[in-house]
């Protein structure tokens, strides 16, 4: 259980909201999907993304690797970050957004009330021209989100979530892979098919999942939920946002996870490389800090991660 919210900037202007009718559509340049190679991505959330691109090269060197998949949390409002997007681009990354809708009326987002926002984004997406991972809620069958579990009705999120998808199909923006994200399923999360938009809304499946204490395993932390995903769907599944804690064994479990990320053949992981010190759900996740864990992660990079095709 993570709160991400710190790590999303402080409101960015203000979009009008008005209710307006129906997009008119538009089109770009073909972007072929992403390859769905199992064991292939690499990827990481940074602190201060996407205002700086540093920190992620800080990794790339740390995990002995660039990684694939760069991410950010973007606000309610907050425009894309095309120059992140871009940055990343140049060094081999695509970008992975998690648009999370706090200020925002999940009914609202349904019936179209923030659609000149929506359509403000998609343009800038679009215009990208580039593969972009776009989530939207993610965690929504936890309870600690005002868009959760026990918050929103699942059926209320699916409609938002439809909303969004075919606006930006409307928009012309072809180059979202969208990312359906899930919590692990743990203590006190509903039932993840209660979440789902159907096959035609999601390209591929995201679980968050963290290491917390030793007992921790990859089967205990993940493997539950990716069985109940796959009486579902047959979607390619990403750990979407994971990492080990000191107080789990950062170094051998760091082994455990990536050897469980090649045996369940997800798509591959994307790292909270992040200092946090606020309890066992809020570690310091970065492997920067210690050889150990930095040798594990370089390892577990070199022997079960391969490279995108």
């Amino acid at each position: 259980m993570l709160l991400v919210a710190v790590v999303i900037a402080a409101a960015a202007v203000a979009f009008a909201v008005t209710r307006i009718g129906s997009p008119t559509p538009r089109h770009a340049a073909a972007v072929a999907p992403l390859p769905t190679r199992p064991a292939s991505y690499l990827g990481v959330y940074e602190l201060g993304s996407p205002g700086a691109y540093q920190p992620v090269a800080g990794f790339a060197q740390a995990a002995g690797r660039q990684p694939d998949i760069a991410g950010y949390f973007s606000g309610w409002t907050q425009p894309f970050a095309a120059s992140f997007a871009e940055r990343a681009r140049g060094h081999g990354a695509v970008t992975i957004v998690q648009i999370d809708p706090t200020l925002a009326s999940i009914p609202g987002i349904a019936g179209g009330v923030y659609d000149s926002y929506l359509r403000s984004y998609a343009d800038s997406v679009r215009d990208f021209g580039h593969p972009v991972i776009i989530g939207f809620g993610h965690e929504m069958n936890a309870t600690w989100y005002p868009w959760g579990y026990g918050r929103v009705p699942p059926a209320t999120f699916v409609a938002a979530w439809r909303h969004i998808v075919t606006l930006f199909r409307g928009q012309g923006a072809g180059n979202v892979t969208w990312l359906w994200t899930l919590q692990a399923d743990t203590s006190g999360t509903g039932p993840v098919h209660s979440w789902w938009p159907g096959p035609n809304y999601v390209t591929w499946v995201g679980i968050d999942g963290y290491y917390y204490r030793r007992s921790d395993t990859f089967a205990k932390v993940f493997g539950r939920t990716i069985s109940e995903v796959r009486e579902f769907t047959d979607k390619p599944v990403l750990l979407s946002e994971t990492a080990v804690g000191p107080q789990a064994g950062q170094a051998v479990k760091i082994r455990d996870l990536f050897r469980g990320m090649r045996r369940y053949a997800t798509l591959g992981l994307v790292w909270f490389d992040m200092a946090q010190h606020q309890g066992i759900y809020h570690q310091d996740w970065r492997i920067e800090d210690s050889a150990a864990a930095k040798a594990a992660f370089r390892q577990g990079v070199r022997d079960n991660l391969a490279r995108i095709p």
